[in-house]
């Protein structure tokens, strides 16, 4: 018996494969659409609820300081969460139900 040589494949194209097999896109990105909240936005500690539903993200804060302080960046936030998205090998950018954020409503 003869073992042929594969393609070795990386660890992160095997899990975008395991992903998209199993269907499990949205959820996928919808975590890694809060991770990018937490890691730009910097009020993570501050933030009580997220929800992501078709390209806006909800964020309810702690903070009514915080909030109208975000509210001002808003633009610039939408700018660095897709650029961060962008940068992410694991975010899956062709899944047509959880893309890149459009718009952040600060509650």
């Amino acid at each position: 018996m003869r073992l042929e040589k594969k393609n070795a494949e990386s660890i992160d194209n095997l899990m975008l494969r395991y992903i998209k097999a199993m269907r499990l896109a949205p959820q996928h990105n919808t975590r890694r659409v809060f991770m990018a909240w937490d890691e730009v936005s910097g009020a993570a500690r501050y933030t009580l609820k997220k929800f992501y539903r078709d390209g806006k993200l909800y964020i309810t804060l702690s903070s009514s300081v915080l909030r109208t302080h975000l509210s001002i960046q808003k633009v610039d936030l939408i700018d660095r969460l897709n650029a961060r998205l962008a940068q992410d090998e694991l975010f899956l950018k062709d899944d047509p139900q959880v893309g890149f954020v459009k718009d952040i409503i600060l509650k």
